[in-house]
């Protein structure tokens, strides 16, 4: 072989191995994606076998386990817990089927009639039989929602302490100081709030309903819903300024993102409420992004993630 031609290929080949050493490098320095478990979903379908409860009125479009399937697919959301929908009441059937198929995937939250002497007992059914793990009440904020200072709350608050599975809250912050007593006398029990009470970012001094909960080491809260609390565009600054408050107060150990899908619909699609907590929330330190990205969903609702 011509000298100048084995000095040319060889010169090739180095260059070339450069390369592949430089692009293997960069690789080896992108810092891995972080494990994402959504702590908040709906599901629902318009199927006859599975009726929505009387006087529902459920948007024309199905919210399927096979949508939610493939949009966790397509942005890396490892496992997700799945809140029983308003349309279908207190019937958590299309829920249970969903779990049965899926039950790697997903943890379930069904919902009972609080105001039903019988709901203790159907909690314990629908997490000994159905494999839910935790149940959601829904106090309103006027005289309607009342009932979550009655006896009755107490009997499904011991029962949901005895099955050991959470409680979970959608209730506005004005009610946070009813749940007192019920926190109380539940020391043992894991509390969630949902969307972090909904309290008003104009109105901050509500947030302290709220804040004062922390006292109680077994309260959790999801930092969801900044879509629909904030007056500022994407990725809503005043919102984050509210998760700061709680984050001091809290702590990441006991903070989790959920992005409401479908409900969240409203204002920003599936891929922009994941980015929105894995992308943003810059004042976060990595392992404090870390814990509410998948470690305290994990602590409330284990999915053996490690």
């Amino acid at each position: 072989m011509n000298r100048r031609r084995f000095l040319s290929a060889s010169a090739a080949q180095a260059v070339a191995l450069t390369f592949a050493t430089r692009s293997l490098f960069a690789i080896s320095q992108t810092p891995p994606q972080p494990i994402l478990i959504d702590s908040h979903v709906h599901v629902f379908k318009h199927d006859p076998a599975f009726p929505f409860a009387p006087g529902a009125h459920p948007p024309p479009e199905d919210a399927s386990v096979e949508t939610l399937l493939s949009l966790m697919q397509a942005n890396g959301v490892a496992r997700t817990v799945i809140i029983q929908v308003i349309h279908y009441k207190w019937d958590n059937s299309y829920l249970a089927a969903v779990l049965k198929r899926h039950p790697k995937q997903f943890h379930g939250v069904c919902r009972v009639n609080p105001e039903d002497p019988a709901s203790p007992d159907h909690l314990t059914r629908l997490t000994q039989e159905q494999g839910f793990h935790g149940v959601r009440i829904s106090p309103s904020a006027g005289p309607d929602g009342d009932w979550i200072r009655a006896p009755l709350t107490s009997t499904l608050w011991r029962r949901c302490a005895q099955l050991k599975v959470p409680m979970t809250i959608l209730a506005p912050v004005t009610r946070m100081p009813d749940l007192v007593p019920l926190i109380e006398q539940n020391s043992d029990l894991t509390v969630v709030i949902d969307h972090m009470a909904d309290s008003p970012l104009d109105e901050p001094l509500q947030l302290d309903l709220l804040l004062a909960l922390a006292r109680y080491p077994r309260v959790f809260v999801k930092i969801s819903h900044m879509w629909s609390l904030s007056k500022q565009p994407y990725p809503y600054p005043d919102a984050q300024a509210q998760i700061k408050r709680l984050h001091q107060a809290f702590t990441a150990k006991r903070l989790m993102w959920g992005t409401d899908w479908p409900v969240s619909l409203k204002e920003l699609t599936y891929a922009q409420a994941v980015a929105l907590y894995r992308d943003h929330l810059d004042f976060l330190s990595p392992e404090d992004h870390t814990q509410i990205l998948y470690k305290t969903v994990q602590q409330v609702w284990p999915f053996g993630i490690n």
